[in-house]
């Protein structure tokens, strides 16, 4: 038996002999196997002590790296075959990846680590072989660093934490009512006032607590290239979101000429300080289209296309837009006129889909939460279903390709546990259990409907979440779970073996540690990691399955 996680598809061992690696095992990389190369000898390398010199193909101890056009393009087979070497063959760059990435957990904790911290000792593998593909090929995880910012070191962490769970597709919460992070040179007051704010609610917005200094942060554009091509580096596709019309308020806040002038004063709008809905949305005006078409066409070029199978796609947002001011302002209900459309709802449908267009028209596809489905979509655009499995439902029996996020599954922020020590405890239980019975496939969706589910992803906001340890604990070790959920062929959420991988999360905790992840102990928190006094939203009984 062995622990890897997500658990592959197909083991055939292990036996008692096996593979050692030692300072005199050589590296062999086949064309277009480069990343992999890299990565072994910069993290394997370093965490072992071995060199992984280059060498020939056929040298009995060595590491060699194939491509196997039989196989599907994430799919891998890795062997260890005693007296013979170790065989990574992979369907394309990504599948020997992530067949390095088993590797790198056969060979145990230390694997984890930074700097070898047993000299002198060798690493065996024993004998068997592995073959094994992706159940999904969008497997996400939604990073918010607007509510709280994340410098970039942290980022890149998260990255090295994504593809050691092969996890492929990183959607990047850039902008939102409480920070906007991203540089945006043709504006230079989007960071200059909208990334930072004076003080941050603590705890929930109902808390009377408040962190009484500014918080604040942006990445620059080469910190944004350094990001995306890191993330390529290991497969991972980077999907940027900025928030609109709604969630705006730090952009107001830096050119209220965007917001609803003629309903409030937006010159005297700060970057927002609380959580919740903000009122103070965009005005639907060709001032706002010029300025965001401005921001998305920096965008454009800060994140290529090209740079992995998923980074065609730009999230817009598109959920929880108020419409308070909208039908308060002339302008707005001009507008309405003008275009023949019956409230507000459909106003906001035309600014959506105005970016769709536009986005379409260069070769990109638009993806945005799941109100955008109201009022309809340009054929390629794409929905993240957050309220629910509904809006992934209507989305894929309507043509659009859709990625399953319901906050009742896979909201990360959902408190753990229901105990008295959970810090700041959010919305339902979602337990390490929960989230591993979680299916991302409606039943109610035919075959072909559900062709349309591209695949599933974590989300994790970090209103309630303050430091990097707040989100290791809110996301670990919740996210292996999902993690095998979104690659591994599982059954039925029922009859799914959890205690089977409890059994391989206890050397999963282990790698965890070795990675300085703060993640929750099965047993609850830790004293540090609670946070006594400060009010959370909890809510009680099971989630609706919506």
């Amino acid at each position: 038996m062995n622990d890897v996680i997500p658990a592959p598809r197909a083991v055939e061992g292990p036996m008692r002999c096996g593979v050692e690696l030692d300072a005199e095992t050589t590296l062999w990389a086949a064309p277009r196997t480069d990343t992999t190369e890299r990565w072994l000898r910069a993290t394997l390398g370093a965490a072992l002590g071995l060199p992984l010199r280059p060498g020939p193909q056929d040298a009995r101890n060595a590491v060699r790296l194939l491509l196997d056009d039989t196989l599907e393009p994430e799919a891998y087979k890795l062997s260890v075959v005693v007296n013979w070497g170790i065989e990574i063959r992979g369907g394309g760059a990504a599948g020997v990846f992530w067949g390095a990435q088993t590797l790198r957990q056969l060979l145990g904790p230390d694997a984890f680590r930074r700097a070898l911290v047993r000299p002198g000792r060798t690493y065996g593998i024993a004998h068997q072989i592995i073959e094994d593909a992706p159940r999904f090929p969008w497997r996400g995880l939604m990073l918010d660093v607007s509510r709280h910012f994340m410098p970039k070191d942290g980022v890149l962490r998260h990255l090295d934490l994504m593809a050691a769970h092969k996890l492929n597709v990183f959607h990047f919460h850039l902008t939102d009512d409480q920070g906007w992070r991203v540089q945006i040179k043709r504006y230079p007051k989007l960071t200059e006032v909208g990334s930072w704010r004076a003080r941050t609610k603590f705890g929930h917005r109902a808390s009377p607590l408040w962190e009484e200094k500014p918080h604040g942060g942006f990445y620059t554009q080469d910190d944004i290239r350094e990001i995306v091509a890191y993330a390529a580096e290991r497969h991972i596709s980077v999907v940027p979101e900025i928030d609109i019309p709604g969630h705006s308020q730090a952009a107001i806040a830096a050119y209220p000429e965007l917001g609803n002038t003629d309903v409030i004063d937006t010159t005297s709008l700060t970057v927002w300080d609380t959580w919740g809905i903000s009122k103070n949305v965009l005005a639907p005006t060709d001032n706002t289209l010029r300025f965001y078409e401005g921001v998305f066409e920096e965008l454009l070029e800060l994140f290529p296309a090209d740079a992995g199978p998923f980074s065609g796609f730009v999230h817009i947002g598109g959920d929880e837009c108020a419409k308070d001011q909208w039908k308060q302002s002339p302008t707005a209900q001009a507008r309405i006129r003008e275009l023949g459309l019956a409230d507000e709802d459909e106003l906001q449908s035309w600014f959506v889909r105005h970016f769709d267009n536009w986005l379409s028209a260069r070769g990109r596809r638009l993806i945005g939460w799941d109100e955008i489905l109201e009022g309809g979509l340009a054929e390629g655009a794409a929905v993240s279903s957050w309220r629910g499995y509904q809006g992934g439902v209507t989305a894929a029996r309507a043509g659009h390709d859709v990625v399953m996020c319901p906050e009742q599954q896979v909201y990360l922020d959902h408190r753990q546990a229901a105990g008295p020590d959970e810090p700041v405890p959010i919305g339902y239980v979602r337990t390490l259990e929960d989230v591993y019975r979680f299916e991302p496939v409606p039943p109610e969706l035919t075959e072909a409907e559900a062709r349309h589910v591209l695949g599933t992803q974590a989300n994790v906001w970090t209103e309630v979440m303050e430091d990097p340890a707040r989100v290791d604990y809110q996301t670990f070790p919740r996210l292996a779970a999902f993690a095998e959920v979104a690659w591994s062929a599982l059954p039925a959420p029922a009859e799914r073996d959890f205690a089977d991988f409890e059994r391989r999360m206890a050397a999963h905790y282990g790698r965890l540690d070795a990675l300085g992840v703060a993640y929750r102990p099965p047993t609850g928190p830790l004293p540090w990691q609670r946070r006594p006094g400060v009010l959370g939203r909890p809510i009680e009984g099971a989630p609706p399955n919506v």
